[in-house]
């Protein structure tokens, strides 16, 4: 009589839980090298600029249409900061009869019919549209006639502010 040895190939169940526990400890360095948040942020502030400087070529362009005379409604804070005022932040988009109280009422200024200097005004990415008619940007004349434009709510320890 001949024994036949079977040998039955696979993997352990110890085998199996060592490979996971590798791949997970790999899985949470890699997202933390990545840091999704800090990303994000980083990312809404690219979008914070570009939004800043909008606001700011619009207000510049109208003042070069207007004879270097900038719109009315932009608070003079003397030497104040952007991000100090909260009474000259942007206002959204107003209509059917709304107010801006204590914001700058910009849309009817720069967001024309025409759409000669904006077609709306931009918003901050991280500003709920139903808090309030804010957009999330503050504009303010300074003493020296020039304007900042800023925007106070961005992210890891950013200062995103132009003044021209």
């Amino acid at each position: 009589m001949t024994k036949s040895v079977s040998k039955k190939s696979g993997f352990t169940l110890l085998e199996i839980l060592l490979v996971v526990g590798i791949i997970s400890i790999l899985a949470g360095i890699v997202i933390l090298a990545i840091n999704p948040t800090k990303q994000l942020g980083d990312t809404r502030n690219a979008q914070r600029r570009s939004d800043v400087l909008t606001l700011l070529n619009a207000a510049y362009q109208y003042s070069l249409d207007h004879n270097g005379s900038m719109p009315a409604n932009i608070p003079d804070v003397g030497n104040s900061s952007c991000s100090e005022k909260a009474t000259a932040e942007v206002c959204q988009e107003v209509t059917g009869g709304e107010t801006c109280t204590s914001l700058v009422a910009l849309y009817g200024t720069l967001v024309t019919s025409s759409s000669t200097y904006l077609t709306a005004i931009p918003k901050d990415p991280s500003v709920d549209a139903a808090a309030g008619t804010g957009a999330g940007y503050n504009i303010v004349k300074l003493a020296n006639g020039r304007v900042t434009v800023c925007a106070p709510h961005a992210e890891n320890s950013a200062s995103i502010s132009v003044t021209r």
